[in-house]
């Protein structure tokens, strides 16, 4: 599937999803200021409120009326963050879907805001938190690596940047974790040519994997039950050298020196 297809496919379950949400709230309540001269800074302050009460659904009623109702507010931008916000904190398969369609939608609405780097950040976030298990699709794990990618690359001095970088490594983690358990899965089976090539895999992509001390460990091995010892030797000396701690030092030394010593 193209990238492109991707995204429309993407936006179209967005929109259905909204629509669907919307449809099942019934219709909106609308809520006046008394303040007739700032009604959008009396919206914007009651859904900020309302934001850090946790209180989401009202948070969005008063964010959602600024943007249909103030288009030249100066409080629309942000109060189309808010909504996307509040998707997020409801925490949810649907709630994911609507928020990230209110990312995507300020980004192309808002490309230059200064808070531009927050919707792409929760944009890579909406993926990051519906990321599966090691040994399941990793399709939203990609998905969120795609993102994070995107904001480093236009938002290099962000103030979130050491926040993604942290998010980024877990899920990077989570996508070289499934390549390592199938490659682990291949070396209780003894089929040690396909474990090298999935050990390899992880190194040659990801080669500051968190768990490379087990991926060097395996790898070795693998090597060495194929008669590569030249090949194995090598990678037990990175374990001992890269790690101070691994439950695989013990064992990488004396296989070491089995090995140097044969």
């Amino acid at each position: 599937m193209t990238e492109r297809s991707f995204n429309g496919r993407w936006r179209l379950v967005a929109l259905v999803a909204l629509a669907v949400a919307v449809a099942s709230c019934g219709p909106r309540q609308t809520i006046l200021s008394p303040n007739s001269d700032q009604p959008d800074l009396f919206l914007w302050e009651h859904g900020l409120e309302a934001l850090e009460m946790r209180r989401w659904l009202d948070a969005r009623t008063y964010f959602q009326q600024i943007v249909d109702g103030y288009p030249q507010s100066q409080y629309r931008p942000n109060a189309k963050l808010g909504i996307g916000d509040s998707f997020m904190g409801e925490d949810s398969t649907e709630s994911y879907l609507l928020a990230a369609n209110e990312f995507s939608e300020f980004l192309t609405l808002y490309p230059t805001h200064q808070r531009a780097d927050h919707a792409q950040y929760q944009l890579a976030m909406t993926h990051f938190e519906q990321m599966r298990a090691p040994e399941r699709d990793q399709t939203e794990t990609a998905a969120a690596l795609a993102e994070f990618d995107l904001f480093f690359t236009n938002y290099p001095d962000s103030p979130l940047t050491d926040e993604a970088r942290a998010d980024w490594r877990i899920a990077r983690d989570r996508l070289s974790e499934d390549s390592y358990r199938i490659g682990l899965h291949y070396f209780r089976i003894q089929w040690y040519p396909g474990a090298i090539d999935r050990f390899r895999e992880v190194l040659r992509d990801d080669p500051e994997f968190t768990y490379r001390d087990q991926v060097y460990y395996y790898l070795a091995e693998s090597l060495s039950r194929t008669d590569k010892t030249a090949e194995a030797i090598p990678y037990f000396e990175r374990l001992l050298t890269e790690f101070d701690s691994s439950d695989r030092l013990e064992d990488a030394r004396e296989r070491l020196a089995e090995l140097k010593v044969q």
